[in-house]
């Protein structure tokens, strides 16, 4: 016998194997299965489906709602915008709103309107002339046989000075963008589509 046998021999109780002790000495069959554990339960469980696509397809009407698929445009609620007639509908085309101070390209922060009531006189805005040349880029990679329709919508709210909307006029002609529509409310009466 090698040392390593001499070494285990001195111990008197074998070593058992861990588990559950409590109440194993009592003579009743309903109580041992109890604490045997299990229950008469399966541990194979199966997840019900029916109910998880229940929940999935309201997760998905919820974010389909809460998103506004409907296609409308989200411009800031301050903004009023002037009333027109003779309307047309709307096209899908980069849309720049210009708030009291700011400048926003679909959303996005591009530019103040601070830098040109303060100088008085027209001049270029390097942030939206970046923003909308990048938009133009992507447009063209994305659709490389089409040529490039050059629209951009404006959204001025009525406060805003003339000073400032021309400016973003020009800057978005130098952009690339040398026709502007201008987003109006429409009026009660009759008017073209």
């Amino acid at each position: 016998m090698s040392a390593s046998g001499k070494a285990l021999s001195r111990f008197h109780q074998p070593i058992s194997v861990p588990g559950r002790r409590l109440l194993h000495q009592i003579p009743l069959k309903f109580v041992q299965k109890k604490v045997a554990g299990g229950g008469g339960r399966a541990l194979n469980t199966e997840i019900p489906l029916i109910p998880f696509i229940d929940f999935l397809l309201c997760i998905v009407l919820f974010l389909l709602m809460s998103f506004s698929a409907s296609g409308e445009l989200s411009i800031d609620k301050n903004v009023k915008l002037p009333n027109a007639e003779n309307v047309l509908d709307l096209v899908e085309a980069p849309l720049i709103a210009i708030t009291g101070s700011q400048i926003l390209v679909d959303g996005v922060a591009a530019g103040s309107t601070r830098a040109i009531e303060e100088a008085n006189r027209l001049q270029r805005i390097d942030e939206l002339g970046a923003l909308l040349k990048n938009k133009r880029e992507l447009w063209k990679q994305l659709h490389p046989s089409t040529p490039f329709p050059g629209v951009a919508i404006l959204a001025v709210d009525q406060k805003v000075p003339a000073l400032v909307v021309k400016s973003v006029f020009q800057t978005a002609a130098f952009a690339g963008y040398p026709n502007i529509s201008f987003m109006v409310g429409r009026t009660g009466g009759g008017g073209g589509e």
